[in-house]
């Protein structure tokens, strides 16, 4: 049985309102305010993804951290993508971190590491 779902059962997910479906992944942007309040998130969602045994994209800047998610071994989105989303979603209000909906846009290749622009 495969865990595959679609992009909308994935943006129907409680708790991922945050998120947006782009491509084969799920790709989110937190606004930090600071390097050093990033980097503890980042190591909050390193521990997730270790014992979820699910390891997403991630990308610290300052001010801001971008998480991309998605199931190689089918190729797409996954159940498991749900769940560790909806953990980093819970993680960032656990820390008062706001994610960007501010307009931005993700662009290149997602699969290959494709980056998020104003």
């Amino acid at each position: 049985m495969s865990d595959a779902i679609t992009p909308a059962e994935f943006s129907a997910g409680p708790g991922v309102g945050d998120w947006r479906v782009v491509g084969r992944s799920a790709v989110v942007r937190y606004s930090t305010g600071s390097f050093a309040t990033g980097l503890r998130f980042v190591m909050r969602i390193g521990v997730l993804a270790e014992s979820a045994n699910h390891h997403p994209d991630v990308d610290l800047r300052f001010g801001t951290v971008t998480v991309r998610t998605t199931s190689h071994d089918i190729g797409g989105l996954s159940r498991r993508d749900l769940a560790l989303a909806q953990e980093v979603s819970a993680a960032a209000r656990e820390l008062s971190i706001a994610a960007d909906r501010g307009p931005w846009t993700a662009s290149g290749n997602p699969d290959d590491g494709g980056s998020i622009v104003r």
